[in-house]
């Protein structure tokens, strides 16, 4: 505790002191006599450019993997209103498809769960990546900050400028009248750090509510693929106008992925036509009711 506090004071103290401008005029803080070294404006940037990258990455995966089949499967019936004929015709393709391919569709809906905890597992990556660029100060980065008013004023040091400094030494280097490099020393604001405290502070925050609702979605996940129960509870409550009985049946008949796939496609038809769907397929997967006509 005490070296790290040492380390940490030692830090603070030395973010006045000496840095100097790169070819490309962006300020690059440095202090090779601890061995530490604060990073650029040009290294924030890039950093930004890989959480883009990466956060596309489970996305740019299952729109792939995924390759329209919803939206080839939907053939309009999102509409409503269309003719009889075509929506008897629409609905029989897409009953006979489904009745022809149960219980195929796991290792379809395995790759969309995969993707999900990929999330996770990109939001954890992105903290310690954080972490690392900062030299092990992003992950108390948030706390550090909201206890920062509560703590002593003789042990108070502002987290936010400690990994963000405001001034610092420059030294500029150019050509003087007789042809030689000169050197200039000047005391240097540097505004950036003001916005770049402010920004790194909401994503600290977003980050974490981030990767627990991730780690939510993840345990309700779980619990779809292990539960029959479960699945068609969900079908249930999310698709009242289909019958109880209907749901009990298909669920009972199929597996995981066909649940997957069926409730992609209660949100992208009308609700009417897929009430009828899912009645139709239950019939052909053995329930018999008075209830349920043609449709």
């Amino acid at each position: 505790m005490v070296e790290h506090s040492n380390r940490k004071d030692s830090r603070a103290a030395e973010a006045h002191q000496s840095s100097c401008l790169d070819p490309f005029g962006t300020w690059k803080m440095s202090n090779a006599a601890h061995g530490f070294g604060y990073p650029s404006f040009v290294s924030y940037n890039g950093l930004e450019m890989v959480w883009a990258i990466l956060f596309y990455v489970p996305r740019w995966l299952w729109k792939n993997w995924e390759a329209g089949k919803v939206s080839a499967l939907r053939m309009d019936l999102n509409l409503g209103i269309i003719s009889e004929v075509e929506k008897k015709l629409k609905k029989k393709l897409l009953i006979d498809y489904m009745y022809s391919n149960l219980k195929h569709h796991n290792f379809w809906a395995y790759r969309y769960f995969f993707c999900e905890f990929l999330s996770l597992i990109n939001v954890g990556g992105q903290m310690v990546l954080l972490d690392r660029f900062f030299d092990g100060t992003f992950f108390t980065y948030g706390i550090e900050v909201m206890s920062f008013a509560d703590r002593d004023q003789e042990d108070r040091i502002d987290p936010m400028i400690y990994v963000f400094p405001r001034m610092t030494k420059c030294t500029f280097h150019k050509f003087g009248t007789s042809g030689n490099i000169e050197k200039h020393d000047a005391l240097c604001i540097l505004p950036l750090n003001i916005v770049n405290e402010k920004i790194y502070i909401f994503i600290w925050f977003w980050l974490l509510i981030i990767g627990f609702l991730t780690f939510l979605v993840l345990v309700y996940r779980a619990a779809i693929i292990f539960s029959p129960y479960i699945r068609a509870l969900v079908l249930r409550m999310r698709y009242r106008r289909v019958k109880r009985e209907c749901i009990d049946m298909v669920i009972g008949k199929s597996y995981v992925g066909d649940w997957f796939l069926i409730y992609l496609m209660g949100q992208n038809i009308d609700s009417v036509i897929f009430k009828d769907v899912i009645h139709e397929l239950a019939k052909k997967l053995g329930y018999r009711s008075r209830d349920i006509g043609e449709t």
